[in-house]
């Protein structure tokens, strides 16, 4: 499971030195936006930054699993859902890899992976999520999180997971910084490198950072 965080209080330059490195999370269904950051001296720098596929975006029941399993018996949904967990591992897996790959080559080394999450819980059985709309979209943004915990662990990178909603205030206690300081420092950093920067790739970041400053405080 992830270590989550909760209340409590532009490409790097060929000539850095060797730096520790964190991969920040924003996960849609299918796909999520993938941000890895150093922070040499506290001022994070993107050392990679890309979308990363984590299901067949041309089929909708791969993009969908739990709407297409609703239209199964529960039997034939079961079946289908546990084959769609083992997938999406799989490709979660196979995509962090290549960020730990290419982050590597440039001389820096992976010390935590950083992960948004929702405030949703899932339900306790696939009957009670496929009997609900609102929890069968909570279950599959939950399979496609969990999907990257899941294969980063596998990989042994320590995960923080923190919710979406409190990553403001968590970041301003994790950090000690002013929220607006952080913002303006995250903004700038997509004004550096370039579009994309948009929400997915800034909060990948700020998880990113977060992950990266709870690496090194432990």
């Amino acid at each position: 499971m992830a270590k989550r965080v909760t209340r409590k209080r532009g490409a790097a330059p060929k000539s850095a030195a060797r730096m520790p490195v964190a991969i920040g999370f924003r996960a849609h269904s299918g796909w999520a936006a993938a941000v890895a950051v150093a922070a040499p001296a506290g001022s994070p720098t993107i050392v990679d930054r890309r979308r990363v596929q984590i299901a067949d975006l041309s089929r909708s029941e791969e993009v969908q699993p739990y709407h297409a399993a609703a239209e199964m018996s529960l039997k034939h949904a079961k079946a289908f859902i546990a084959a769609r967990v083992k997938r999406t591992r799989f490709l979660a897996r196979a995509a962090i890899r290549a960020v730990v790959r290419d982050t590597e080559r440039q001389g820096h080394k992976i010390a935590g992976c950083g992960i948004l999450l929702s405030s949703g819980r899932p339900t306790t059985s696939l009957e009670a999520t496929l009997a609900s709309h609102p929890a069968i979209h909570t279950a599959e943004g939950h399979l496609f999180r969990n999907a990257i915990v899941h294969a980063a662990e596998q990989l042994g990178i320590p995960v923080v997971g923190v919710r979406e909603r409190e990553i403001a205030e968590v970041a301003a206690n994790e950090l000690g910084m002013a929220p607006g300081v952080i913002a303006k420092t995250v903004s700038e950093l997509g004004r550096t490198l370039g579009p994309p920067w948009r929400q997915d790739e800034e909060l990948a970041t700020l998880a990113a950072w977060l992950a990266l400053t709870a690496a090194l405080r432990d």
